[in-house]
């Protein structure tokens, strides 16, 4: 048996790109070998930052935290879809029923919109990027997809974010007026609800919803994979950031039974 194994996952650590909202990152290097023997870093910051993985409570009061996901969530078979998008472009309800190989009931599914080639500390990568919306995590929700991953900034379209005039926002107002004269139309007409894919997702659905993916994505898109995505064992926590693997059998003699793990 010959299984290849493809990271998903953007890289982690000092300089890497953040949402534009966040607070900073610090990486510390609090010993050195010459000196004390051991080499260790300390990392301050916020979890939401490359590739990582959101729990209902980050989005909605009184809801489960990481703990809440069933463990069968981050293990099993799915489909890596290519579903190209531009700037500010939605990732629709029939994209995802389009989508090839199909989207069953039970799959992990990760969107590959393009979006991972400009990741970035970069206007293009979170403000101007396309993303899902309520019809598209609805479709997700009544498919009965165990988890969803994105390439882009975050499990909702940047123009439904607090990016804008939506819950603490707007933290970048510009962008009202520069959706209005780009589109023709106003944000809150086209993105009425404050992150409502990240709600229908989480809340609704149980569905873990990981953003910023990445890595070797293009390698794996198009093709039924086995996935693997576990967060941390925190209770309490409102995300982590995640590590993807993808493994591929190109012998197709590797089976994994859906049934076996149910969750």
């Amino acid at each position: 048996m010959t299984l290849q194994f493809f990271d998903l996952s953007n890289r982690w650590g000092h300089g890497m790109p953040q949402w534009p909202s966040s607070p900073g990152l610090n990486v510390t290097v609090r010993k050195f070998h010459a000196r004390h023997g051991v080499y260790q870093t300390e990392f301050e910051g916020i979890m939401h930052r490359g590739t990582h993985m959101d729990a209902p409570l980050h989005v909605t009061e009184n809801t489960p935290d990481l703990m809440g996901y069933h463990m069968s969530r981050f293990f099993g078979t799915g489909v890596a879809v290519s579903i190209p998008k531009g700037k500010w472009e939605v990732i629709t309800a029939d994209d995802l029923e389009n989508a090839t190989p199909k989207i069953r009931e039970g799959d992990i599914v990760m969107i590959n919109t393009g979006m991972h080639h400009k990741f970035g500390d970069t206007d293009e990568y979170y403000a101007y990027s396309p993303g899902l919306y309520k019809e598209g995590a609805e479709w997700l929700v009544e498919k009965k997809v165990k988890l969803v991953g994105v390439d882009v900034q975050a499990n909702d379209h940047p123009m439904a974010t607090k990016l804008v005039d939506h819950g603490p926002g707007p933290t970048h107002p510009h962008l009202i007026q520069e959706y209005r004269d780009y589109t023709g139309r106003d944000v809150k007409d086209d993105f009425p609800y404050w992150e409502a894919a990240h709600k229908v997702l989480m809340c609704k659905g149980g569905i873990p919803g990981v953003e910023c993916v990445g890595g070797e994505l293009e390698k794996v898109t198009g093709k039924r994979c086995t996935f693997m995505c576990f967060p941390w064992r925190w209770p309490g926590g409102e995300g982590c950031g995640v590590r993807i693997l993808a493994v591929v059998d190109p012998d197709q003699s590797f089976r994994f039974e859906r049934g076996n793990l149910n969750g």
